[in-house]
Order: structure tokens, then C-alpha cells, then sequence
């Protein structure tokens, strides 16, 4: 029967089906050890029977089809065990011809591996290269092997993310995939790779002996692979110093404009002889800090356009350009492919990330390597029992390990005993309770030790179904779990909605075991659209423009960051800063505390001696999503403002007791990271605090402007002035230094993308001018101790009408709107209706002011699709 034989509560007899979706069970346990019984649901109706009966004929029409291909293709040799199986349903499968279902043969072979589709190829090339081979492997294409099983027998316990295998005893290729309409096209594609491999290696041949009778010229493969012992020995990588230069330049730059502005206050002192004007300076520190990111960027800005760039293209001590050599020597790491989940939909978002793992992964397995995926899902039990049904069975069908803890429940009003998710963000907790389950399991399978002389794989499989089932009973049946939940030696981290290259396993683990001094390896990212809005392809824009900005800041010598997903993590240095949360009593490596869980987790390992490495040769290889909608993009803006604060500041309350500064920013300020890195990371949180003050400054400016401007001291920057040093340094400047890098990296080609940054100046001008008033309330939520939460982002694009959209907008903004239309009455009255003397009239009082509103106003329905469509 299984672990999922166990329920939570027995049901109420008396409650009503539709007020029972939540009470869904699921534990299981690895699959081809024991039977699964499927959770109990409502009986099918007439249309379920329909649609069975639907499924079961489109099965046999394409199993038949595939069968008259093989035969066409000559694979198909009259031979037992040779045809095609499709899957019907979970543990329903048919086949062609008919008598391949006869037992212990090709057919239960497959129903054991339990993949959608499969078939044999019987060639005569495929004989020849078998024969006479005792290989486990044979190769078939540049460094990629192909498994080599002994019978048909060794299907169940085979790679299976390789996706064919040899079987030796028959002299046949057996190919599965998911999708059936593949079946072909896979076996073709691995004949083709099998024939170009012979003729390139007779080709190779040939000019090998040519070369050897002209001239004594000799020619020899160069040798760019290596064992794990001499990758182990890399030289330390140079440092390189031109980020420590522009930040030096950074700062002289600021010292001068902060004495072109004491330079006045001395004058006005000589003229008036009153020093009180002097507590100026005391806004010194302040206005370094919120500028210097400007600072920076006007620096930065030039050297992209004239400074050197060879660095982009070479491998330094915080940056890869360049891909490592590969490790060949040996097994290669085990890896685990964690991902962490919440409501996604399976088919639409969830669905499309596994298959492009297992692409990766199969590449990695025909390498040499094994990996497995470990899914974190914590919308499992929030789910109904057909959705959670239907995630358990897909899991299952690609061996897929899995954990969903217990849904949010601290008072037990649904589960035996109350549960805490943790965290303002749910992410880092849904990772904690995953791996302190993992390494439950860890510690039961470590008896027995040492391990008995004739130990095998089927018994080390029967201790691990007895440990995890243990687990479960322990947690009372309120965790659920299956499949391989153990960590490999690194972990590839990625979001829901994420692919990745298909051959990029093989280079992480490579450059990970060549640099034992890292810990993290954060790989460069594309983006992934799942729509045509032009909101999307806005955000796409800007988040591609970040990236290249990253990417040249760390060749430059600043140290990598860690965003979170699309990058390699090294265990055993996860597991060195390990700490015991006070909370649960628990071991945990993410922090609960902060939304910035993937800054804290840099910053630990930083100061535990690691490095934290930037891969740039992947290109966009990896790719991630971005925001769909204004909604959700905002919301991430406030949860970095809202981490930033929290990274930084107590909550005003713990000042007169703890100080104004957190222990973390304390250990940040004292930790080796370098003083020029230290710098930026302050300059980047301080742009949060200059965009969140934006609203409150520059409505202060239209008061003290349009009043007091012929009294004003010449120390005051007005807002007019800051407004236009932002547009000649980022919207001018900085589009163009852009442009002028990404053609000078090789990434786009100059006009292109110059056209490309000033096409999205408008959009990205409103998008960042509204900000301020969302940013400044996530900086105060924290500041005066209001908490704030956010969901997982959307994964998939809605599609709502005009009609929706408008109530939706109006709920949502309507303290904006407020705002907006507040100011902008009381800009008219001051400017039109009150006496002559309280008039604000200027240009240069009411233009800043008026660019924050319309910017404000605009942003919730110029940048909502759904709004300017105009759908119904």
C-alpha cells in the first residue's frame, strides 16, 4: 500500500464535499518499491468515462501509428520484445504489436521505468556496435555516452534522464520520451549522432595520416579537459583593480561637489557674517550616502564608453568569463536540482521548468554524472485533492523528489497540531523544512556504518523507503514526501518558472570542484516572456539592462551578488553556516528573518571565507521570468526596499535599546569584503531611500521654492536642478554608455541597441517616477514596525477586461489617487485662487511636482495592459 495510505483527520461525515477540497493526503514513497494507491475522490461521472474512453482510443491510434513507423524506418526486425508502449493513465499502458505484453518481457520492463513512451530500434549498425563491447557505456557523440544495460531487465534501475539505453543481450537501443510524437525524432537524432561520430572519427583519421607525411607537420588534439586532481590545484585568480578605481574617482568626484557647495556657504558667511548656516554640513553624510549611486554611475558611464574591456572576456577572482575545463577523470559530483514552488500552475509554468532540467540532466548523465531534481512545494497541501492529485502523479512520472510541509496554521484549526510558516517571505522557510527533512533522512540511513561487505543498491533503496517513511510518522503524517529527497555535492537553485542550458552541469560542477574557495556560483540570466505585453517587454528591457550592468561591474573587480536562483551552491559549505533557530529549535541555513534571504546567505559565507563567483559565459542561457503585471512589479520593488531597511536599520522602537543598526549590517560593515564593494552595496541601498524620499523632498521644494526662493541659501539644490542632472546622466548618458558596451562586449550591435534603450524611455520614465510613494511605504512599514507580506509572483498571464481591471486599479491605488489629486488641486488653487503673496507660480517649483503626480497617476494605467486594450 505504501506511506500514502495515511490521511490527516478522519473527515467529517457531516461536512459538505466542496468544504473538504483542502484535506488532500499525499505522502508516498520512491517509486518501483512499493505500489501506490491513489487518493480517494468522488466517483468519476459519464464525462470522465467519456474522456477515459477518448484517451484510451487516441492511445491505441498513436501506438499503432508509431509501430507502422518503426516497421517503415526498418527497426522493427519480427523479433520478441520489440514494438512500441505508450501510457494510458498511471500504471495503463498499451503496446503494439500485442504480444509484447508478455510478462517479465520489454513491456513490464517499461511500465517499472514508468515513462510515457518507449520503443526498440534494431539495426544492424546498432548490432555492430555492441558487439564484442563489456563497456557500461559506449560513446555516441563528442564526449557524450550512451548507458549500456545488460537485459531489459536493468530498464526499472537504469539513468533514466538519458533517455535511451543499449541493451546488450538483444543488440538493441531502446528510446522512451515524454511526449510519443518525440519517439522518432529522439531514436533518429541518436542514429545521426552515432554516424557523424564514425565519420568524423575517420575523417580524423585520414588527415591525422596526411599530416604525418607533409613536411613533418604534426597535428594533435589539444587537451581541455582534466582530472579532478588537476583541476583541484588552479593558481588563485588575479584580482583585478578597476572598480577600485572608479569608486575612487566616485569619491573625489563628491569631495569636489561637497566643496563647491561649502565654497558658497563660506562666501555667504564673509557677506553676512552669521554662522549659522553652518548646520549644513551636518546633512553631509545623508547626501553622500543617497548620491552616490549618481556619483558612480556618471563615472561608470564613461568608462563603459572609453574604458578597457578585455576583463568582460577573461576569468578573475569574482568573475567567469570564460568556461573551466572539464572534469573527465573519474565520477563526476552528484548535483541536485532544488526548486521551490508554490500555486504555480503544473501544465503552464511548473511543467516546462522539468522538462528543461531534464534536458540538462540527461546531457549530464551520458557526461558521466548523476543528478536529481528535489522539488519544494508548498502549495501542495493548499491545493484541492485533483490538483495535488495531478502534481503527485506528474512528480512521480518524472522522479521527481518532493516535500510540501504543512499549510499556515498557527491556532490547529486545520491540522492535529498548529504550524508557523515562517518569514514575511515564504520562500527561505519552504527551503529550511525541505532540507531539515532531507537530512532527517540523512541521519536514519547512517546505520548501519560502516556498511556490510556485500551492500547494495536495492538494500541501500529499502533503508532510505524505511527512513523516509519513519520521517513522516515522526512529523504524524503532517509532512509529505516522495522520491529522492537526498542532497547531491552541489545544488543548482532555480525558480518555477526557469530554464536552463542543457549542457551546463557539466561546467558548474567542473568550475566548482577547480575552485574549492566557492561557494556559490551565480550564473547570468535571460528572460523568459510569457506574454507580448509591452509592460512585460518593458520589464524584460530593464532586467536584461541590470544583468549587463552586473556583468561588467564584477569583471571590473566589484564582488559577485547572489540573486537568489539560477545559481550553484556548494552543500558542504551551505551546511558550514548552519544556525540554530531559537524559534523551532531546528538547524537551519536560510534566514526567516529578512526578506533578503539571499544577502544574508552571501553575506554568511563571505564571512566564513568563501567566495561568491559571477558565470558569465553561459550568456542567457539560464533564463528567468519577470513580472507580468504593474501589480506584481511594484510589489518586488517593496520587498527589496522593505530588505534593504530591514538589512539596515532596527525598527524604530529597538533604537533606544539595540541601537539604530542591525547586527547583520554590523557584520557586513566589519566583514573582509572590500571596501570599494562595501561602498556600492551602501550606494545601492541608498537608491531606495532617495526614490522612497522623492515625493515628500520635492513636495517640500514646491513649498520652500515657490515661497522662500530670493532667501534661499545658494547650499540649496532645488529639485528642478536634480531633475535635470538625473536626465543628462541616466536618460542621456546613460542610454548611450549602454549602447556604447553592449557593442563593444559583442552583445548587440551599436545603432540597434541604441534605438532599443531610447524606444523605452518612456515607459521606463513613468514606471520609475511613480515609485517613490510605494517605495516610502514599504521604508516606513519597517521603520515603525507594520509588518508587510508578499505572495510567490505570478507565473502566468491573466487575462482580465477593461471592466475588471478598472475596480481592481481603483482599490489598489486609491490612496495614490488620493495623493494625486490632492496635490494637483492644491497646486491649482495655489497657483490661480489664493492672494498674490502665497502665489506658487514658477516653473521650477510646479515642473518637479507635477512629474511626481502624473508619474504617480499614470504608472497603475498607462503601464496595465488590460486597461489600454480596452478588452471586453
Amino acid at each position: 500500500m505504501g506511506l500514502k495510505s495515511y490521511f490527516r483527520k478522519p473527515a467529517n461525515k457531516d461536512v459538505e464535499p466542496s468544504e473538504m477540497k483542502d484535506t488532500v493526503s499525499g505522502s508516498l514513497t520512491p517509486w518501483g518499491l512499493t505500489s501506490h494507491t491513489p487518493m480517494s475522490q468522488e466517483s468519476s461521472g459519464a464525462q470522465d468515462v467519456a474522456m477515459q474512453r477518448l484517451n484510451d482510443a487516441r492511445s491505441e491510434l498513436m501506438v499503432n501509428h508509431l509501430w507502422s513507423q518503426q516497421a517503415k524506418l526498418f527497426w522493427y526486425a519480427q523479433e520478441e520484445d520489440e514494438g512500441v508502449v505508450i501510457k494510458q493513465s498511471r500504471g495503463s499502458y498499451v503496446c503494439c504489436p500485442p504480444d509484447l505484453c508478455r510478462p517479465d518481457g520489454f513491456f513490464d520492463a517499461i511500465s517499472a521505468l514508468n515513462v510515457k513512451s518507449a520503443m526498440t530500434v534494431n539495426t544492424r549498425l546498432i548490432r555492430l556496435l555492441i558487439q564484442g563491447s563489456d563497456q557500461s557505456s559506449i560513446p555516441i557523440s563528442g564526449k557524450l555516452r550512451l548507458q549500456v544495460l545488460p537485459d531489459v531487465s536493468y530498464l526499472s534501475r537504469c539513468a533514466k534522464h538519458q533517455s535511451a539505453a543499449f541493451i546488450a543481450d538483444r543488440g538493441i537501443l531502446v528510446v522512451w520520451d515524454d511526449q510519443p510524437e518525440n519517439l522518432i525524432s529522439r531514436a533518429q537524432a541518436l542514429e545521426k549522432s552515432i554516424m557523424d561520430m564514425i565519420w568524423n572519427m575517420n575523417t580524423e583519421q585520414e588527415f591525422s595520416e596526411k599530416g604525418n607525411k607533409s613536411n613533418g607537420v604534426s597535428v594533435r588534439e589539444v587537451d581541455i579537459t582534466g582530472s579532478q586532481e588537476d583541476l583541484t590545484t588552479e593558481k588563485p585568480r588575479r584580482i583585478v583593480l578597476l572598480h577600485s578605481i572608479t569608486t575612487a574617482l566616485t569619491l573625489c568626484l563628491i569631495i569636489v561637489t561637497l566643496g563647491a557647495g561649502y565654497r558658497k556657504i563660506v562666501q555667504e558667511i564673509m557677506l553676512d557674517g552669521s554662522y549659522t548656516r553652518l548646520a549644513l554640513i551636518a546633512t553631509a553624510p545623508v547626501t553622500i550616502w543617497v548620491s552616490f549611486f549618481f556619483f558612480q554611475a556618471l563615472i561608470g558611464n564613461i568608462f563603459q564608453m572609453f574604458g578597457p574591456i578585455s576583463q568582460v572576456q577573461s576569468n578573475t577572482k569574482y568573475y567567469s568569463g570564460l568556461p573551466p575545463k572539464r572534469l573527465m577523470g573519474g565520477p563526476l559530483p552528484h548535483v541536485t536540482i532544488q526548486c521551490p514552488v508554490y500555486k504555480e500552475g503544473l501544465q503552464s509554468v511548473i511543467a516546462p521548468t522539468v522538462f528543461s532540467i531534464k534536458a540538462a540532466i540527461s546531457t549530464y548523465e551520458m557526461q558521466g554524472g548523476t543528478a536529481n531534481i528535489f522539488i519544494n512545494d508548498d502549495g501542495m497541501q493548499l491545493l484541492s485533492r485533483e490538483e495535488a492529485q495531478a502534481r503527485q502523479d506528474f512528480y512521480e512520472e518524472h522522479s521527481i523528489g518532493w516535500v510540501a510541509r504543512p499549510r499556515h496554521d498557527p491556532k490547529g484549526e486545520h491540522n492535529p497540531v498548529p504550524f508557523v510558516r515562517r518569514g514575511k517571505f515564504k520562500k527561505a522557510s519552504n527551503m529550511n523544512y525541505a532540507l531539515w527533512v532531507s537530512n532527517r533522512v540523512e541521519d536514519k540511513m547512517m546505520q548501519p556504518s560502516p556498511r556490510p561487505l556485500h551492500w547494495n543498491q536495492e538494500q541501500e533503496a529499502a533503508l532510505y523507503v524505511k527512513a523516509l517513511y519513519e520521517v513522516i510518522e515522526e512529523d504524524e503524517n503532517q509532512t509529505w514526501a516522495d522520491g529522492n529527497v537526498r542532497m547531491g555535492d552541489f545544488i543548482l537553485l532555480i525558480d518555477s518558472d526557469t530554464r536552463v542550458p542543457t549542457d551546463c552541469l557539466l561546467d558548474a560542477v567542473s568550475e566548482m570542484t577547480n575552485s574549492p574557495q566557492v561557494a556559490i556560483l551565480q550564473y547570468s540570466s535571460g528572460v523568459m516572456n510569457v506574454t507580448k505585453s509591452y509592460f512585460e517587454n518593458g520589464i524584460t528591457f530593464f532586467t536584461n539592462m541590470v544583468y549587463t550592468q552586473i556583468k561588467y561591474a564584477i569583471a571590473n573587480g566589484d564582488v559577485a551578488p547572489f540573486v537568489g536562483h539560477n545559481a550553484i551552491l556548494r552543500w558542504s559549505a551551505v551546511q558550514d553556516i548552519a544556525y540554530d533557530c531559537t524559534d523551532d529549535l531546528r538547524e537551519k541555513y536560510w534566514s526567516e528573518a529578512t526578506v533578503s534571504e539571499d544577502f544574508d546567505m552571501a553575506l554568511r559565507l563571505q564571512s566564513a571565507g568563501y567566495l561568491v563567483r559571477f558565470g558569465a559565459y553561459m550568456g542567457d542561457g539560464f533564463k528567468e521570468g519577470v513580472s507580468l503585471t504593474v501589480y506584481d512589479e511594484l510589489a518586488r520593488w517593496e520587498k527589496y526596499a522593505f530588505g534593504c531597511s530591514e538589512l539596515l536599520f532596527h525598527p524604530l522602537r529597538y533604537w533606544p535599546t539595540r541601537g539604530p543598526f542591525t547586527k547583520l549590517f554590523r557584520n557586513f560593515i566589519t566583514s573582509g569584503m572590500p571596501l570599494p564593494s562595501k561602498l556600492t552595496i551602501l550606494s545601492y541601498i541608498g537608491t531606495y531611500y532617495a526614490i522612497g524620499c522623492a515625493w515628500m523632498l520635492t513636495l517640500l521644494n514646491y513649498f520652500i521654492v515657490g515661497w522662500y526662493n530670493t532667501i534661499l541659501d545658494k547650499y540649496y539644490l532645488n529639485s528642478f536642478q536634480v531633475y535635470l542632472s538625473i536626465i543628462v546622466v541616466f536618460t542621456g548618458l546613460g542610454n548611450v554608455a549602454l549602447a556604447v558596451l553592449r557593442y563593444r562586449i559583442g552583445e548587440k550591435p551599436l545603432l540597434s541597441s541604441l534605438f532599443t534603450n531610447l524606444m523605452w524611455i518612456p515607459l521606463m520614465s513613468i514606471f520609475l517616477g511613480g515609485l517613490s510613494l510605494h517605495v516610502s511605504q514599504a521604508l516606513l512599514s519597517h521603520l515603525v514596525g507594520i509588518d508587510m507580506n508578499w505572495g510567490a509572483t505570478s507565473k502566468e498571464a491573466e487575462n482580465t477586461t477593461f471592466f475588471q481591471e478598472v475596480p481592481k486599479v481603483i482599490k489598489k491605488f486609491s490612496m495614490t489617487f488620493a495623493f494625486c489629486i490632492i496635490a494637483s488641486l492644491g497646486m491649482v488653487a495655489l497657483a490661480l485662487f489664493v492672494p498674490e503673496f502665497w502665489r506658487i507660480d514658477q516653473f521650477f517649483a510646479i515642473f518637479p511636482l507635477a512629474t511626481v503626480i502624473v508619474s504617480h497617476f499614470m504608472l497603475p494605467i498607462v503601464l496595465n495592459p488590460s486597461l489600454m486594450l480596452f478588452t471586453w
